[in-house]
């Protein structure tokens, strides 16, 4: 990652989350440069991406994306071929502790994973999660329930943040989340030449903790979807309530409680 002065406060982090769409942009070139130029202009200090792709090609993405955006990295490849792999990864300016690669499959569905770690930052411990979710209603509800016991076991700030494919205004994902992790962004991200839906987000808990959101129309010429960016204050967060378990999910869905 480029090296950028340290910012006035050392308890702000900024975070960046995009779907890269295999590194492929509208125009059909596979680019990687240019994904890591438009990532670097917002200077972050931790970078989710998705649908990184390495199939068929003469390089492996996963390695230089992490080499051109961090010094930290924790991939979680959820297709493995002889010539090549697929999966999303989390990039980090500092060292990140207890990486742990969660399985959100669902049977006869893609396989999905989540990537929890905790990143030490100067201003202090950050407990993450970084995910891709199906593409399914069923899909999404088993999976809300389950990110919603890896938010709810820790205590400091927490990030959760990826592309949760949640289509609809009051989705099951954003219901499962809302207690747990009350604060989000609202950026429409997708599509990229007319974002029209919030399929790329990122939560965190507390609500105050984020500080600001936006996203970089400039990267429709890049992927098919746009990144969202925020501006995140660490500090203690209060204990927060149980995880839902995935009844308490569904109920919730089947009541239509808005977020």
């Amino acid at each position: 990652m480029r090296q950028t002065p340290p910012r006035p406060d050392p308890a702000v982090i900024r975070v960046l989350t995009w779907n890269v769409h295999a590194g492929i942009g509208p125009d059909g070139r596979y680019d990687l440069p240019r994904i890591a130029a438009l990532v670097r202009r917002h200077e972050p200090d931790i970078v989710a991406l998705q649908e990184i792709d390495s199939r068929g090609r003469n390089d492996n993405a996963f390695a230089y994306l992490a080499r051109s955006l961090g010094s930290h990295a924790a991939e979680a490849k959820t297709i493995v071929t002889p010539d090549g792999d697929y999966g999303h990864a989390l990039i980090s300016r500092w060292p990140m502790t207890d990486v742990a690669i969660h399985d959100l499959s669902v049977s006869r569905r893609e396989p999905r994973r989540a990537i929890e770690t905790t990143v030490l930052t100067p201003g202090g411990p950050l407990h993450l999660a970084s995910v891709h979710l199906g593409l399914s209603l069923r899909e999404r509800r088993q999976q809300a329930a389950m990110l919603s016991a890896i938010a709810g076991t820790a205590r400091q700030t927490t990030v959760m943040l990826g592309d949760f494919n949640d289509w609809f205004i009051y989705g099951t994902v954003r219901r499962a989340l809302a207690t747990i992790l009350p604060g989000r962004t609202r950026q429409r991200s997708f599509p990229a030449r007319w974002p029209l839906f919030m399929l790329d987000r990122i939560y965190c808990r507390p609500r105050h903790a984020l500080l600001r959101s936006w996203t970089d129309p400039l990267a429709r010429r890049v992927s098919d979807h746009l990144p969202v960016i925020a501006d995140i204050r660490l500090e203690q967060a209060p204990p927060g309530p149980q995880p839902f378990s995935l009844p308490e999910a569904m109920a919730q869905d089947a009541a239509g409680d808005p977020a």
